[in-house]
């Protein structure tokens, strides 16, 4: 008996020696990141932070939080912040995030409200702290501007990412992406200058995309001290987008050159693409002049199809601009991440 006493409290002992050295580790890397990034230029500054759960878990809260990068006049604000894992699996951590933040970027400032926001993140076994997988869930959200009036909001949202092997022959790193919404609510201020009428659906039922991206370095700790990977080829296995009786889908695959201008083919189908060109311009979704050219291109299209409110064409882009045939229809996105 004095032996089985004495090995569990030996065992106790361990863990909880490993469950100190555990939490000061992983508050002197929360505490080092934030310094690297003031090092760096970042604006960043938390009020508390603490280490809890033993002894199974290591639950990090911090608050007060806020970061904001100068050079691209992006940042975020938060009462609280959590990073939470079991103390036996340290690479795959949970992040949950408040009801309100707010988000800065170089155009406006938002207050994003949510019912529930948190992300699951598996990382490799290095300082980098690269992601291999992550995955974030979000209910109840709206996003709104603070300069002006036009709240967008969606029921739900499903966010996910997985780091691939890498690209061989190259050193590119691979990741799949996968979006899911439901039910996306545009500002209603918008909604009446698209639709007076009041003839398109309020929400947009659901928007989704599955896609491969190829970037030129992996997004780790790097993506943020220094600089922001780039992608190198984009594969749109599927996207869509279903709004009432009109519908968006997207497959194909582009290379992206170092200036970010996108080289390859889309094929595109749409359902109701005469509504969905009305919608788009009265948005500003398109310059008005683009638009009259797609409305040409499309409607010339139309008349060599059998059902001429649906539609299937390729969108080729090459030198910076996108064509349908042999038509130039307007300029290419340009595809550079800051």
């Amino acid at each position: 008996m004095r032996i089985v006493l004495a090995i569990a409290i030996a065992l106790a002992m361990a863990w909880s020696g490993y469950w100190f050295i555990g939490s000061s580790a992983l508050r002197s890397e929360v505490v080092d990141w934030f310094e690297t990034a003031r090092s760096e230029g970042w604006m960043a500054e938390y009020g508390d932070l603490s280490v809890r759960g033993f002894p199974s878990r290591f639950d990090a809260t911090l608050t007060d939080v806020s970061l904001a990068d100068p050079k691209s006049g992006l940042g975020w604000q938060a009462p609280f912040f959590q990073l939470l894992t079991l103390s036996y699996t340290p690479n795959h951590v949970i992040g949950v995030w408040p009801h309100r933040q707010q988000v800065q970027t170089p155009h406006d400032s938002y207050t994003l409200d949510t019912g529930d926001m948190r992300a699951s993140v598996i990382l490799d076994a290095s300082t980098a702290i690269s992601p291999r997988r992550i995955t974030l869930t979000a209910k109840g959200i709206t996003l709104s501007p603070e300069s002006r009036e036009g709240a967008v909001s969606a029921a739900s949202l499903r966010l996910a990412t997985q780091r691939l092997e890498d690209v061989v022959g190259t050193e590119n790193a691979r990741y799949h992406l996968g979006l899911a919404a439901k039910d996306v609510a545009p500002p209603a201020s918008l909604m009446v200058q698209i639709d007076e009428a009041g003839t398109v659906p309020r929400v947009i039922e659901t928007l989704m995309a599955d896609v491969l991206v190829d970037f030129d370095v992996p997004w780790d700790r790097r993506a943020v001290e220094e600089a922001r990977p780039q992608p190198t080829r984009i594969a749109i296995k599927n996207a869509d987008i279903e709004w009432g009786t009109m519908s968006l889908g997207a497959s194909g695959v582009l290379s992206v050159d170092l200036g970010g201008r996108p080289n390859g083919t889309l094929t595109v189908k749409v359902r109701h693409w005469h509504q969905l060109l009305e919608v788009a311009t009265r948005a500003k979704w398109l310059e008005p002049d683009v638009a009259a050219t797609f409305e040409k291109a499309l409607s010339a299209l139309a008349g060599m199809q059998d059902n001429a409110r649906s539609l299937e064409v390729s969108l080729r882009m090459t030198g910076g601009l996108i064509w349908i045939g042999p038509l130039p229809v307007g300029p290419a996105p340009v595809l550079h991440l800051r």
